[in-house]
C-alpha cells in the first residue's frame, strides 16, 4: 500500500486560512478528483467539516478526529492516523507499512495530517501555485528524501489566475 499525500500549495508552502483554501484553482479540482477517485482519502475533521457536500463521493473518506462522539454519515471515524492507516490497510488486506505499487491512499489535509503523515507517506502529488498570499497553515517542508519524478507546468488561463505546475515526489 503506498500512503500518499496530495495538497495545493504556495511559494513558500502556503496551504489555507481560516480553514479555507487560498485558491479557485479548477485545473487543480480536476487534478484532484482524477488522481484520487475509486481510492481510499484520509482527512481530519476540519477538512471534512469544509466540504461543500460532505463525504467525497467515489472514494472511502477516513475521518480522523480527537472527538469520540463525532459521527457523520458516510464516512469512517477514527481517532488517530494511525489508526486512519490500520484500517485503509485493512479494508485492503494489506499491513500499511508494506509499499505495494498497485494501491494508494491519500492523505487530503488538513495542516496537522500532513505533519503527521510525512513520516508515512511514500509519494507526494503537490500542485505548487505560483502565489504566496496570506496563511495560517503551511504544508511541511519537502526535504532532500524526496525525489521529483513528474513535473507538468501550466500558465495562468482564464479560469485559473496563477501559473501552477503539478509535481510528484517519492522517497
Amino acid at each position: 500500500m503506498i500512503v500518499a499525500m496530495i495538497a495545493a500549495i504556495g511559494r513558500t508552502n502556503e496551504l489555507g486560512r481560516g480553514n479555507t483554501l487560498l485558491w479557485n484553482m479548477p485545473a487543480d479540482m480536476k487534478h484532484f478528483r482524477e488522481t484520487t477517485r475509486g481510492h481510499t482519502v484520509i482527512m481530519g475533521r476540519k477538512t471534512f467539516q469544509s466540504l461543500p457536500n460532505g463525504a467525497l463521493p467515489n472514494r472511502e473518506n477516513i475521518v480522523v478526529t480527537r472527538d469520540r462522539q463525532y459521527r457523520p454519515l458516510g464516512v469512517t471515524v477514527v481517532h488517530s492516523l494511525e489508526e486512519a492507516l490500520r484500517f485503509a490497510a485493512l479494508e485492503q488486506g494489506k499491513h500499511f507499512e508494506e509499499k505495494q505499487e498497485e494501491t494508494e491512499i491519500f492523505i487530503i489535509g488538513g495542516g496537522e495530517l500532513y505533519t503527521q503523515g510525512m513520516q508515512y507517506a511514500h509519494k507526494l502529488y503537490i500542485t505548487r501555485i505560483d502565489d504566496s498570499p496570506e496563511a495560517d497553515t503551511h504544508f511541511p517542508l519537502i526535504g532532500a528524501e524526496w525525489k521529483e519524478i513528474s513535473r507538468e507546468e501550466h500558465p495562468a488561463d482564464a479560469e485559473n489566475p496563477h501559473a501552477y505546475t503539478f509535481l510528484v515526489y517519492k522517497k
